[in-house]
């Protein structure tokens, strides 16, 4: 017997947040989301000033870990480290994207509440496509709801 699907709200709240290599892509993704009526708040960086990557992701994945934000961007040149740092945080899954695929099943299969990018990897026009897949892609449940409960654990 498969666990039912939960729920989903709609997404309404996204934090966002970058390292200096992250930083041209995550203004152009706030301007985007705004656009399309997401309430979006950024915890920075604010330049392309060198600076420490968890410095910034620890606090919006907390954010998110709290319930303030129902999701979370983050972002770094490749975005590896960006999700290591947020995936320290308990209650946090991000799954790195670097196509629609991924996007897809990082919900789908992984329930997928932050999700990293990165600037240096993959083109601005795919990074709009798939944050789409990723905000509108329900989760699976069943068997895969019964996965992340063990990784809670």
């Amino acid at each position: 017997m498969t666990a039912p699907v939960p729920s989903e709200e709609p997404v309404k709240k996204i934090v966002v947040a970058s390292d200096h290599a992250g930083y041209r892509y995550k203004r152009r993704i706030i301007e985007y989301l705004t656009q399309q009526g997401y309430q979006v708040e950024d915890f920075g960086t604010d330049s392309t000033e060198s600076v420490d990557y968890p410095d910034f992701i620890f606090p919006a994945a907390k954010a998110v870990a709290a319930g303030e934000f129902e999701r979370g961007i983050v972002l770094g040149g490749s975005g590896n480290g960006e999700a290591i740092a947020a995936n320290r945080v308990k209650g946090v899954r991000c799954a790195l994207c670097w196509n629609e695929k991924s996007a897809r099943l990082a919900r789908q299969h992984n329930n997928a509440n932050m999700i990293s990018l990165g600037e240096r990897m993959v083109s601005m026009h795919d990074v709009y496509e798939i944050i789409d897949i990723w905000l509108s892609t329900s989760f699976e449940g069943g068997r895969h709801q019964r996965r992340i409960e063990k990784l809670d654990e």
